[in-house]
C-alpha cells in the first residue's frame, strides 16, 4: 500500500515538471529565474549557495535518470553536450558575477577592485605554452573517452524517402531551427541571425558607458548586462534545450517524463492577425485586395517598430536617449525591437496559435 502511494506521488511529480515544461510555463519561468538571479546575484553567487543548487542540479538529473523516457532523452549522443553546455553556461555565468559581486561591495566600501594592480604579464614560453599543452592533452584524453563511452550518431546513408523523425539541425543550430516555428524562414534563418550579429559588433559602438571596461560590474551596467543575459540566456540557450530535450516526432512538445509518441496529436490551428481583426472582431470576410487585407498587421508592426521606441524615448529611455543621441538610440531600438517581437511571437504562437502578423503570399511577404 504504501509503495503504491508512493509511485502515485512520484507520477503526480513527474506530471507536474512535465506541465511546468510546456513551453509557455518553462519560458515564463526562466525569464522570471533570471530576474530573481540577477536581483539577488549577491547571494545566488555565494560558494555556498551556488554549491547547494549545482549539487540540486545533479541530483535532479541522477534521480530523474531512473525514469526511462528522460534516461532515453538525455542519453543520447547528439543529445550529451547540451547536457554539459548547460553545465558550462550556469558555471562561467556564476564566475562572472560572483566576481561582478565582489567588485560591487568592494566599490562601496571604497576598497581597490579586484582586478586592481593585477599583473596581467604572461610569457609565451614557458607559461602560455605549458598551459595550452597541458589543455590539449586534457582534451584529447577527454575526447578519447567520450568517442569510446558514446556511439557516434550516425545513421544509414542519406534516402530521400526515408526521413527521420524528428529531424532535427546540429545542437547549435537548434536555436534557429526553433525559430522556424514562429517565423518565416528569411526571418528566422537570415535576418534574426544577422542581427544578432550585428548587435554584438554595435554594442560597443552603442553603449557610452565607460564603466565595468577591463573589471567585472553588475551595480554599474545593470540594463546592458540584463538585455545581454536575456538575449543569451533565455532567447538562445533556452530555445536550444526545447529543441534538443522537449521537441519530440512532428516537433512537437512532449514533457521530460513523457513518452515520445509519433501518433501524438497537437490541437494546432494556425491563425492570423488579419482574422482576428476582420473575422473575429469586425465578423466579416476578408478583404480581397492585400493591402487593406493585411493593414491591420501593418499597422501594428509599423507602431511596434516606430511607435514604441518614440514612447520609451519619452519615459523610461529618456536619459538614454539624451546620453547616446537620435542615431545611437535609432539603432539600439530597432535591435531591442526585434529581440522583443521573439518571445511576443512565441507567447501569442502558444497561446492563440498566431501564425502572422502580416501574411501576404502574393508578394511573397510574412511576419
Amino acid at each position: 500500500m504504501h509503495y503504491l502511494l508512493a509511485a502515485g506521488g512520484i507520477e503526480r511529480v513527474k506530471h507536474a515538471i512535465n506541465t511546468i515544461c510546456e513551453p509557455a510555463p518553462f519560458f515564463i519561468l526562466s525569464c522570471a529565474a533570471l530576474a530573481v538571479f540577477l536581483i539577488g546575484y549577491r547571494f545566488w553567487t555565494r560558494p555556498a549557495v551556488a554549491a547547494l543548487l549545482g549539487l540540486s542540479a545533479v541530483l535532479y538529473y541522477a534521480i530523474s535518470g531512473l525514469d526511462e523516457n528522460f534516461f532515453s532523452i538525455i542519453s543520447k549522443p547528439d543529445n550529451v553536450p547540451i547536457s554539459i553546455m548547460m553545465g558550462t553556461v550556469a558555471f562561467c555565468t556564476w564566475l562572472a558575477f560572483r566576481q561582478a559581486a565582489i567588485n560591487d561591495a568592494r566599490v562601496e566600501r571604497g576598497e581597490p577592485l579586484l582586478e586592481a594592480g593585477a599583473d596581467d604579464k604572461v610569457l609565451v614560453w614557458p607559461d602560455l605554452v605549458y598551459i595550452e599543452f597541458i589543455a590539449l592533452i586534457l582534451c584529447t584524453a577527454g575526447l578519447i573517452a567520450w568517442a569510446i563511452l558514446l556511439r557516434a550518431p550516425l545513421e544509414q546513408p542519406a534516402d530521400p524517402s526515408v526521413a527521420p523523425n524528428p529531424a532535427k539541425a546540429p545542437w547549435y543550430f537548434l536555436g534557429l531551427q526553433e525559430l522556424l516555428v514562429y517565423f518565416d524562414p528569411w526571418i528566422a534563418g537570415v535576418l534574426l541571425p544577422g542581427l544578432i550579429i550585428l548587435g554584438l559588433i554595435a554594442l560597443p559602438y552603442l553603449d557610452k558607458n565607460p564603466r565595468g571596461n577591463g573589471y567585472y560590474t553588475f551595480k554599474e551596467r545593470p540594463l546592458v548586462i540584463t538585455m545581454y543575459m536575456l538575449g543569451w540566456v533565455v532567447l538562445w540557450v533556452v530555445l536550444i534545450v526545447f529543441g534538443t530535450f522537449l521537441r519530440g516526432p512532428n516537433w512537437i512538445f512532449f514533457g521530460p517524463y513523457e513518452y515520445w509518441d509519433a501518433h501524438k496529436l497537437a490541437a494546432l490551428l494556425n491563425i492570423d492577425f488579419r482574422d482576428l481583426f476582420w473575422i473575429k472582431a469586425l465578423h466579416q470576410g476578408l478583404p480581397s485586395h492585400w493591402l487593406v487585407r493585411e493593414a491591420p498587421g501593418l499597422i501594428f508592426i509599423g507602431f511596434w517598430f516606430t511607435g514604441v521606441p518614440i514612447l520609451m524615448a519619452w519615459t523610461c529611455f529618456r536619459k538614454t536617449y539624451r546620453q547616446i543621441g537620435f542615431i545611437r538610440y535609432a539603432v539600439m531600438s530597432q535591435l531591442l525591437m526585434w529581440m522583443f517581437l521573439v518571445p511576443l511571437k512565441m507567447a501569442l504562437r502558444w497561446t492563440i496559435n498566431l501564425h502572422y502578423f502580416i501574411a501576404i503570399p502574393e508578394l511573397p511577404f510574412n511576419v
